[in-house]
């Protein structure tokens, strides 16, 4: 593990007590409330009564401590190095977040140790200002919930400007794409965002009547083969989504994955990055696009 369990919100909750009673707060209520802060519900049960009858020997009954020094929690080297790491990615400085004290630390591993399979070479210009700019000011609209207006190119090769509501963001693995799920215009509710020539937040009038479009979804059914971690590997490409899985046999195994089927053509071209390991069964539409598929991938000699 990278990230040690005294980081977990265990530690983290006792830390806030013992600084509140190196401040000079005793009152047992007002201690509570760090443990209802940051651990869990059960947590009340366990760790005020173990800090009180001195079972970890860290406060004395009357709520009181002979430690001298609030608790720190310095991050490791190996902590450092996985931050320097995630800090690289080009699609972290989007989100504006700085990694400070990480100047002199090596990273974990950088873009050269590895490459990803089954993924477009055309994704997002994520070091483009232009595009930084764009992306910002969607997701400020989004956490603020006001309005944008965009310029795009419709289908003719005509400029459209569109006021929206930006109500959330995508991200597609395989199209290395942000895409934002908009509202209150009577167009695509999906825009992807290096499609956008330019963006703005909108300061007009607020009034802007419509819903975000409704998500359709189906669900596929695979038959997967358990050879070479075929089933390790289907769960955990699919992590991300609501599925079940039932053993038929020793080898056999039945996955139900729940798509939204504005992604069906990724969909498909997932699956077929198992290659034999894995066999569509249903949907009965989902099954013939893989068969379309196939046919178009052999008649262009591919295989």
């Amino acid at each position: 593990m990278i990230f040690s369990e005294l980081y977990s919100a265990y530690y983290n909750a006792i830390a806030d007590i013992l600084s509140g009673i190196i401040d000079g707060e005793h009152n047992e209520k007002e201690l509570q409330k760090a443990v209802v802060d940051r651990a869990f519900g059960e947590s009340v049960m366990t760790i005020m009564p173990s800090l009180k009858s001195e079972k970890w020997q860290l406060v004395h009954s009357d709520m009181t401590t002979t430690i001298e020094h609030k608790p720190t929690m310095p991050l490791t080297t190996i902590q450092k190095q996985w931050l320097k790491a995630i800090s690289l990615d080009p699609r972290i400085k989007l989100f504006g977040v700085e990694f400070k004290g990480l100047d002199d630390v090596e990273p974990l591993f950088t873009s050269e140790d590895y490459h990803i399979y089954d993924k477009y070479s055309d994704g997002d210009p994520y070091e483009d200002e232009d595009y930084v700019k764009k992306f910002r000011v969607i997701l400020e609209a989004i956490r603020n919930g006001t309005q944008i207006k965009f310029e795009m190119t419709n289908r003719f090769g005509k400029p459209m400007f569109v006021r929206c509501h930006p109500k959330r963001m995508e991200y597609s693995e395989k199209d290395d794409k942000f895409r934002v799920v908009t509202a209150g215009w009577h167009a695509v509710s999906t825009v992807n965002i290096a499609k956008m020539r330019s963006c703005v937040h909108y300061t007009g009038p607020k009034t802007l009547e419509g819903e975000e479009r409704e998500v359709l979804y189906d669900t596929m059914t695979l038959k997967v083969l358990d050879e070479r971690n075929a089933l390790e590997r289907v769960m955990l490409h699919f992590a991300h989504f609501e599925k079940q899985a039932e053993k038929l046999n020793k080898k056999h195994y039945i996955v139900k994955i729940k798509y939204a089927l504005a992604d069906e053509t990724e969909m498909v071209i997932r699956i077929l990055s198992f290659g034999p390991l894995v066999e569509v069964i249903g949907s009965e539409n989902f099954r013939n696009l893989v068969i379309e598929r196939l046919k178009k991938q052999r008649n262009c000699g591919l295989f």
